[in-house]
């Protein structure tokens, strides 16, 4: 169905958990080349890597750390055909009145920083290559908010989607195209360590497929958006994977 990814180079932040390693196997299901980032993994890593995806261990929050990233991607494969930006977290959930300082340097620098930095890296790149695609990982957050405790996620989520269609402005001409995937509530390890369990029951409840999402339910959305035979035509756009959660 996407045999175009094929032989493609797919570089995946937070690439081996969650949402990234559904995406990093879907990726490597389909042919692609997949060099997976991360920072956690644990057990996880072990089924990564199992599939042929190359793993670097790597904060993308620190000095540099994004063209180290680039670096080595280039030099296993050469070249970077679809970038996704997955790596991010809520860091914790803080009342409004409780912030400082610290903690706000602590959200922006991983959901938008180090984001902004790999998308300038993969721009340049791309632009030179003649062709791309970057796809970006926004939330539900960046449209109805977060959920108590995560004004600053649900914020800097709203910047990458808004980032994200201004970018795909500004490559639209270079033939590199720029898109986001918008999970709703996800059952991964972020929800369960940011949301009880009765949380996650009454957010179900609202659901109109009556589920949490899993990773894998995100994944065949990467692929759409990096399959230019499927979505040659689409840039600049949030693609919400939420199981009817949100409508719009």
């Amino acid at each position: 169905m996407f045999d175009d990814l094929k032989g493609k180079v797919v570089v995946v932040t937070g690439g081996v958990t969650g949402i990234g390693g559904a995406a990093s196997l879907a990726f490597a299901a389909a042919g692609a080349n997949v060099f997976a980032q991360y920072l956690g993994g644990g057990t996880e890593r072990a089924a990564i890597e199992a599939a042929g995806i190359a793993t670097l261990k790597l904060d993308l929050t620190e000095k540099g750390a994004p063209e180290k990233l680039f670096d080595a991607a280039l030099a296993r494969f050469g070249r970077i055909d679809v970038l996704v930006n997955n790596a991010g977290s809520l860091v914790g959930r803080v009342q409004v009145t409780e912030l400082d300082d610290d903690f706000i340097d602590r959200v922006f620098d991983l959901n938008c920083r180090q984001l902004i930095h790999c998308c300038r890296l993969a721009a340049k790149l791309m632009k030179a290559q003649g062709a791309g695609n970057i796809i970006n990982v926004t939330s539900i957050a960046a449209r109805t908010g977060s959920s108590p405790g995560g004004a600053v996620y649900g914020g800097a989520k709203a910047f990458v989607s808004a980032f994200s269609k201004t970018l795909a402005k500004e490559l639209v001409a270079s033939s590199v195209r720029v898109n986001c995937v918008s999970p709703g509530t996800i059952h991964t390890a972020f929800h369960d360590r940011f949301s009880d369990e009765a949380k996650r029951e009454a957010t179900r409840k609202t659901i109109p497929m009556q589920r949490l999402g899993v990773a894998q339910d995100c994944a065949g959305t990467f692929l759409y958006l990096a399959s230019d035979a499927a979505s040659g035509y689409v840039t600049g756009q949030v693609i919400e994977v939420n199981g009817g959660q949100l409508m719009a």
